[in-house]
């Protein structure tokens, strides 16, 4: 049996699930989330407050949804109660943020032009000294995904360490040419 997958998920006070029609839906103070199952392979159990996920046959494919599919819950459970939060560092002269609005952020990234990003629903953000990111959603999946669409914009490079970097992401730096 998988060890991630067999692990019984503890619901917060506060946050309500449900599962029809091959859909989990779980919700919390900080919002709703859904997530598709395959109920064929696998099968959501609840109970008052724990939910146990099982799967149906013990075939190599059904295994690793196990695992997967219990994560998914665990994350919309923790998401829907305490939230996920993700910064983003700043590196570079003249390289700094700052927030237009609620959805937009403004990036000085050493390009000749200032890059606009757009925020989805469901992200909350705020920028500190305008070199710090700090990203804030219920959704892990979505959160991770647009920390590393704004970190695509300018990756860290590795001889000065100049771009955007995950808070404590560590950058292997190389050593620059040297003089004879």
């Amino acid at each position: 049996m998988s060890r991630i997958g067999k692990q019984e998920i503890k619901l917060p006070n506060g946050v309500n699930i449900t599962f029809a029609n091959n859909t989990v839906t779980v919700k919390g103070a900080k919002g709703e989330l859904k997530q598709f199952i395959n109920s064929d392979k696998i099968q959501i159990e609840l109970d008052k407050d724990i939910v146990r996920v099982k799967r149906t046959s013990d075939e190599k494919k059904v295994r690793a949804l196990h695992g997967l599919y219990q994560r998914l819950v665990r994350n919309m459970t923790i998401g829907v109660s305490e939230g996920f939060k993700k910064v983003l560092v700043i590196n570079g002269t003249g390289y700094r943020a700052n927030l237009v609005n609620p959805t937009t952020l403004n990036l000085l990234l050493g390009y000749s032009h200032p890059i606009s990003f757009t925020l989805p629903a469901g992200i909350k953000c705020s920028v500190e000294g305008n070199v710090k990111i700090q990203l804030e959603s219920h959704d892990k999946q979505l959160l991770g995904q647009v920390a590393a669409n704004i970190r695509s914009l300018r990756k860290p490079e590795p001889y000065k360490g100049k771009g955007i970097r995950y808070e404590n992401e560590v950058i292997r730096r190389k050593a620059g040419k040297t003089g004879v």
